[in-house]
């Protein structure tokens, strides 16, 4: 399923996690010393790749937490469907369907034949950046 696993201490701004199922960006981090009993804890804030919706996660450093592995590929627009688009891929010549993108700056950009770089993760796949 692409999932590997680091602590919460290792957690950086900008790396990715899974918070609830969700693969979510890391935007923010906040460390709480340790207590009189028990380890220091961690203050995860992350918005989710595919949703869109911010996520928290408080654990202690040292917990196991699982990470997407991210597969970036590269493919080109072959048509628009409204909601949807179709894609081939660049390498495998593998064609499939996957949602559009809702951020207006892919959304501008989106033509036949334009090259786009998707991201799959999790069996899902994301439209990342139009070329």
């Amino acid at each position: 399923m692409g999932i590997t696993y680091t602590t919460v201490g290792d957690l950086k701004v900008g790396s990715y996690v899974i918070i609830d199922g969700e693969p979510c960006r890391v935007v923010e981090i906040t460390k709480a010393k340790t207590g009189k009993h028990g380890s220091a804890k961690a203050n995860v804030v992350a918005i989710g790749v595919f949703s869109g919706a911010k996520k928290t996660l408080m654990a202690p450093v040292d917990q196991q937490v699982e990470v997407p592995i991210i597969e970036k590929h590269v493919g080109q627009i072959i048509a628009d469907m409204g909601d949807k688009i179709q894609v081939m891929d660049l390498e495998t010549y593998e064609t499939f369907e996957m949602e559009k993108p809702t951020e207006d700056e892919l959304i501008s950009k989106i033509r036949p034949n334009a090259e786009v770089e998707y991201w799959e993760i999790m069996g899902r796949r994301k439209i990342v950046r139009v070329k």
